[in-house]
């Protein structure tokens, strides 16, 4: 689907919250050498966590990791948290099923998600999209899964220029080898 939106207003969003979600190694990577993901896919086997899949109800990623995410074989990406937006300087000419490429500012656009999520938690996919809604005060909580695996080189969990911000831990659980890590984003 191919929409481009300009503007919704905050007060459209629903109830859920706005959720970093990622997988990271141990040495603070969300994507290897060449962006690759198969060390995710080989650690968090069986879906560990299903209750995060659950509470979602949209993701906002931005072109970059949408792109990345394309090229992972269809079997490897079976999540299904709800419609998936994308913004983006320049939606593609061709429409891609099930996908909203989005070119407003990025308030506006964590809007349009929240609405879709109908009172879900919206998921922020990307280290890039993430930083900027870190920065932005979008964000609710942080949810990282930490996976036993050292890169040592990649796209690393935030951008470099984010600056602080502080967090509350408020869980942490282990399924198999993963350790999932929760966060409140200090506002």
């Amino acid at each position: 689907m191919r929409r481009v939106v300009t503007g919704m207003s905050d007060t459209d969003a629903g109830l859920g919250k706005v959720v970093v979600n990622r997988a990271m190694s141990l040495d603070g990577f969300i994507a290897g050498p060449d962006n690759a993901m198969d060390w995710i896919i080989e650690c968090m086997k069986g879906d560990p966590f299903p209750e995060v899949m659950q509470a979602t109800g949209a993701m906002l990623a931005g072109r970059g990791t949408h792109e990345v995410a394309k090229r992972m074989p269809d079997e490897d990406t079976n999540y299904d948290g709800g419609p998936v937006f994308v913004l983006t300087h320049q939606p593609p000419d061709e429409p891609e099923q099930g996908v909203t490429f989005l070119t407003c500012d990025l308030g506006e656009a964590v809007a349009t998600a929240r609405a879709a999520a109908r009172g879900k938690n919206l998921e922020i996919l990307g280290a890039d999209m993430a930083s900027q809604c870190l920065q932005r005060g979008l964000v609710d909580e942080v949810l990282v899964y930490v996976l036993p695996v050292l890169l040592g080189d990649g796209v690393r969990f935030s951008t470099s220029g984010l600056g602080r911000i502080d967090l509350e831990p408020f869980s942490n659980r282990q399924s198999g080898p993963v350790t999932m890590l929760r966060f409140r984003v200090r506002k």
